[in-house]
């Protein structure tokens, strides 16, 4: 991966970020006003999606060729944040809703608590047709859907024959057709950086790709399409199937969401040198951001709640709104510095551990390519 193209997926998983937390921020007991971009949340996941696919991928083939290196990389990545965050949301719940209640009905959860931990810590809240939130924490759900997708990738990279069959098939069946759904998408990114004929894109064809999915998105969020996705599903499994897919209701739309977020990052990678001189003059500030990202999608909307009525300001002007949003920020950095800066430690005991287990055929054995 070239340092330009490197640099456009951290600046694309920034502002996907950013989306998402303006799409979430876009509440009247925050700002009377509508939010400018504050449409497109649903759409930044899939651009994740692809883009988790793209790097995991790429990874996997430049240095976590082994089950125990990957597996280090991947639980370390997602459980340095998750176990704070998850532990940390009924509180901050709590603590919120005891001075507003009106800005967190609909929004968090009572009830259930040592359910709700375990089924979010286990990655098991979106299997089949149930959906266990994560308390006030919406954007969990995605969390959930990855990891499977990582779960299944080292199934297939990792082993071979029936035993490979058979693992998959043992996914689907815990699993159920909500995540295997969206599988597509994700796969996209697999898909992009896999196949060797995409990587021959000449200039001229990438640009025409890049600006072609760039209006293409444009259209596709003009025309409102993941909300038209969502009720052509409804008319072929029905109102209650419909309704318990959850976030993968918009199945439909998403995949070609999905082709348009590739052709973008197909193009971007074809023309990378000349976006690089945008880029490269700005690359400390965005691989600073990018640092943050997941730190800011996983944490955002329990903080938002929380400061929102800690803050308690008046909706009709934008100084409630940025001392809300300075404070998610404010608490995404202190937090994101403490987790996601240091879970290099987790990482190396992880590794070191699974590293123990080489007489396993699992975790020891070099997967096949």
């Amino acid at each position: 991966m070239s340092r330009e193209f490197s640099l456009y997926l951290d600046a694309v998983r920034f502002l996907a970020a950013l989306m998402v937390v303006v799409y979430h921020m876009n509440m009247r007991w925050l700002s009377t006003a509508i939010l400018p971009l504050s449409g497109h949340g649903h759409a930044a996941v899939m651009v994740f999606f692809v883009l988790s696919g793209y790097v995991i991928s790429y990874i996997h083939a430049r240095r976590e060729n082994t089950p125990a290196e990957y597996w280090a990389s991947r639980l370390s990545r997602f459980y340095s944040l998750a176990i704070p965050v998850v532990l940390a949301t009924p509180l901050l719940d709590m603590a919120g809703e005891a001075l507003r209640p009106d800005i967190y009905q609909g929004w968090t959860t009572h009830g259930l608590a040592p359910v709700r931990i375990v089924t979010s810590l286990a990655w098991l809240n979106e299997i089949w047709t149930i959906s266990i939130m994560s308390f006030s924490n919406t954007p969990y759900w995605s969390l959930c859907y990855e990891m499977w997708y990582y779960i299944m990738f080292a199934v297939w990279v990792f082993t071979r024959g029936r035993t490979r069959v058979l693992l998959l098939a043992g996914c689907a069946l815990v699993v159920g057709p909500k995540i295997l759904l969206l599988a597509p998408v994700w796969a996209m990114g697999v898909v992009l950086h896999r196949w060797q004929f995409l990587q021959r894109t000449s200039f001229a064809a990438g640009l025409a790709l890049f600006i072609g999915s760039l209006v293409a998105f444009g259209l596709f969020q003009h025309y409102e399409l993941t909300e038209r996705g969502s009720a052509w599903m409804r008319g072929l499994v029905g109102e209650a199937l419909h309704h318990q897919l959850t976030f993968s209701r918009f199945a439909l739309t998403d995949y070609l969401l999905g082709l348009i977020v590739a052709a973008n990052f197909v193009g971007a990678r074809a023309i990378a040198p000349m976006l690089g001189r945008v880029l490269l003059p700005l690359e400390r500030p965005i691989r600073w951001l990018a640092g943050y990202t997941f730190s800011l999608y996983l944490m955002h909307q329990p903080l938002l709640l929380f400061f929102g009525a800690v803050i308690d300001g008046d909706p009709r002007g934008p100084l409630y709104f940025f001392a809300v949003f300075g404070a998610i920020l404010l608490a995404v950095w202190l937090a994101g510095s403490v987790t996601e800066g240091r879970r290099h430690l987790l990482r190396a005991w992880l590794l070191a551990r699974l590293q123990a287990l080489h007489g396993s055929r699992w975790i020891g054995a070099r997967g096949a390519r």
